[in-house]
């Protein structure tokens, strides 16, 4: 289970951030704070894997967080969630370490996006695994204004729209929660190719957001079943 803690001064957004993180699966709430010095304090005693960063305070930047943590050799990682859009910020958030960057207003589908991503990248750098070339490169290429999925053998995101096909796979899967779907019924359903269905459920079905069960039939092959647990 990841540990977050949300960082933002406004009450409703703050609400809003955890009412989203309360519906996506292998995140846990541990803390919140509405001002840098309360955010350091909580984040000595609470010590979470990640923090939804906002950057815009009444006293300081969520920024100088950002810069506090790697001078301070913190092993936190970032996500901001903002109304900045300067390109400055981004990249600055980006130089420090940000994972992600949200602007504000964003939907529920984005937020959920970028925590999934955010698990499956740190899945693929689990310490106990031996990393190889392929795997490395896969990660050093990763572009630097979002996380990508990391396939064992092919990098998941290869095209310039298959983060909007994600999200599209998620979006049909919540409208039919009754429906238990097939790499090959997702692909006919969405017009995609059944490989890359398949790949997008079974990282799914890795972070949790899916579940799996075999279909065994009288010849061939079993199916992979997947479906989501109503909540």
């Amino acid at each position: 289970m990841t540990k977050v803690m949300i960082i933002e001064d406004d009450p409703m957004v703050l609400a809003i951030n955890k009412k989203f993180l309360s519906k996506v699966a292998g995140f846990e709430y541990v803390a919140e704070a509405t001002s840098l010095d309360e955010a350091k304090t909580k984040i000595t005693s609470r010590k979470p894997d990640l923090i939804l960063l906002d950057v815009f305070f009444p006293v300081g930047k969520g920024i100088d967080l950002l810069k506090w943590l790697r001078t301070n050799d913190i092993d936190i990682d970032a996500i901001l969630i903002t109304a900045d859009k300067s390109s400055e910020t981004v990249a600055e958030a980006l130089r420090y370490g940000a994972v992600d960057y949200l602007i504000k207003p964003f939907k529920f589908e984005r937020f959920e996006e970028a925590l999934l991503n955010y698990k499956l990248f740190k899945e693929r750098l689990n310490p106990s695994r031996v990393m190889d070339q392929s795997v490395i490169d896969k990660i050093k290429n990763l572009d630097n204004s979002k996380m990508n999925n990391i396939h064992e053998n092919q990098p998941i995101i290869e095209e310039e729209n298959l983060n909007h096909t994600l999200t599209k796979i998620m979006d049909y899967i919540e409208t039919h929660l009754d429906e238990k779907v097939t790499a090959q019924f997702i692909a006919k359903k969405l017009g995609i190719s059944r490989i890359t269905a398949r790949r997008y459920l079974d990282d799914l079905e890795k972070t949790k957001f899916l579940n799996m069960e075999l279909e065994y039939g009288t010849v061939g092959r079993p199916k992979n079943i997947y479906y989501r647990d109503k909540r």
